[in-house]
């Protein structure tokens, strides 16, 4: 039995899992910027870290997993530059910023949910934490390491002499560029925002000690981790395109509150890529994990094709490859369903598979070859009830629903999908206590052979029975 061993981004070697506190992890994970519907090649990230933690979980630790919510302060440019991502999503809908958030975290945690992925112990919105954020930066600013400019108050990166260090950035080549023309007064073109001041327009404001603001993208992350995790936690999660900004600036922020590193491990992934190409709304290929579901996919078909990668590799997302992942599922399913209980003896057949699955794991997070295991079970000739006892505990960390017995629940999200906006608009009237509106709507849907439900995790539509 040997011990977790995952990539540090911080040492860039695979190293030993060593927890601060035995039996227990902290794991932060960056969250999304609500601004926009998170689409599969986000949700790729999700999957991942939703795997180290089940594994965790698996090798008998408890875990307390933290996700921020990013409702203001992350502006177009991941640096200083152009307009709160939250305003331009309000702009582009016609929507206060307030109404933005609400209906792309619903969009977030129904795709959390159609993937699988286990509930998030804490998953907090920035704008929930203004005071946290604040006395973070007061704490910052006493240590010396801040500056006034006329768009706030600002981390002098000077003040952090290993700055460069996490990303090996290059800083003698690194241009001003647009952050100086906005504010020639930094220092240094790097130096980054902790409040920002000079948006009197903006929508969401607060009272500070440096003046009536919002707080900058990167402060968020150390003080929502710092809240639920301590000062000192043991990984920190996020997609490689974090590493030369937005965590570059979390460590040297966190040296300036409390002069030591808050992570001991930082895990980056890959990215999911559409047919070789980078997800992005402006090339039209930001698919969603709703968009699978009304194409006829099993939703954990994508997750399927996720586990065939590994976090540090990333994904090249066809639709030919999900449709090859959604016949392994069903097949793995099936057979699944076929093994019949027959009471035979478990221990012996149990250790020798758990070994082997769990070496998988051990060796950084290797899920293809974990699944690769499952697979290997069960064509196996060992006895059906062991085989079924044996898989059923490894999709505990696969979290891929292999013991539900039919698709009543992926048939009901399809079903629900496709009411989508019917849903959304009867949701919209009934907080206005327009009833009778939301009850033609109801109706309409009821016509069509439908029941609506109002179910503690939201509203779904299901066939009618008989």
């Amino acid at each position: 039995m040997g011990s977790l061993k995952i990539y540090n981004s911080l040492t860039r070697k695979v190293e030993e899992f060593k927890p601060i506190k035995k039996g227990r992890v902290g794991v932060y994970s960056c969250g999304p910027t609500v601004y926009w519907n998170q689409h599969i090649g986000h949700m790729y990230a999700y999957v991942q870290w939703d795997c180290l933690v089940r594994s965790l979980e698996h090798f008998g630790f408890k875990v307390k997993w933290v996700m921020n919510i990013t409702d203001v302060g992350h502006m177009t440019s991941d640096a200083d530059t152009g307009e709160d991502k939250m305003e331009k999503g309000a702009k582009r809908e016609g929507l206060t910023v307030w109404q933005i958030a609400k209906r792309y975290i619903a969009q977030f945690e129904e795709s959390l949910d159609l993937l699988g992925i286990r509930e998030i112990d804490e998953m907090s919105r920035v704008t929930d934490n203004i005071e946290e954020q604040i006395e973070l930066i007061k704490r910052i600013e006493k240590r010396g390491f801040t500056y006034m400019t006329k768009t706030g108050l600002v981390f002098d990166t000077g003040k952090f002499a290993d700055y460069a260090k996490f990303a090996k950035l290059n800083l003698e080549k690194q241009r001003a560029g647009a952050r100086v023309e906005v504010d020639e007064e930094k220092k240094k073109a790097w130096d980054f925002l902790l409040w920002v001041t000079n948006q009197p327009k903006h929508a969401m404001q607060w009272n500070s000690p440096w003046g009536r603001g919002f707080p900058g993208w990167h402060i968020e992350c150390t003080a929502i981790s710092a809240k639920y995790l301590g000062e000192r936690f043991d990984i920190h999660t996020g997609g490689k395109e974090h590493v030369p900004v937005h965590h570059t600036n979390e460590i040297a922020q966190s040296f300036g509150a409390f002069g030591k590193q808050t992570a001991n491990y930082w895990l980056h992934n890959e990215w999911l890529v559409f047919e070789g190409e980078k997800m992005s709304k402006s090339l039209g290929n930001n698919v969603l994990v709703t968009d699978l579901v009304e194409k006829g996919f099993d939703p954990l078909a994508l997750r399927y094709l996720i586990l065939t990668s590994h976090y540090r590799s990333g994904l090249n997302f066809t639709w030919d490859s999900l449709k090859g992942a959604q016949m392994a599922l069903e097949r793995l399913r099936s057979r699944v369903r076929a093994m019949k209980e027959d009471g035979a003896g478990l221990s012996e057949i149990e250790e020798k598979w758990r070994e082997k699955f769990e070496d998988r794991l051990r060796d950084d997070l290797d899920m293809p070859g974990a699944l690769a295991v499952v697979w290997e079970l069960v064509k196996s000739d060992q006895a059906d009830s062991a085989k079924r006892a044996s898989i059923l505990k490894f999709d505990e960390v696969l979290g891929l629903r292999l013991g539900e017995e039919g698709s009543q629940k992926r048939a009901k999200a399809r079903v629900t999908e496709k009411f989508r906006k019917p849903i959304e608009k009867r949701r919209e009237l009934r907080s206005k206590g327009k009833y009778e509106e939301a009850d033609r709507i109801r109706e309409e849907i009821e016509k069509q052979g439908f029941e609506v439900k109002d179910e503690t995790g939201g509203t779904v539509v299901v066939e009618k029975q008989g």
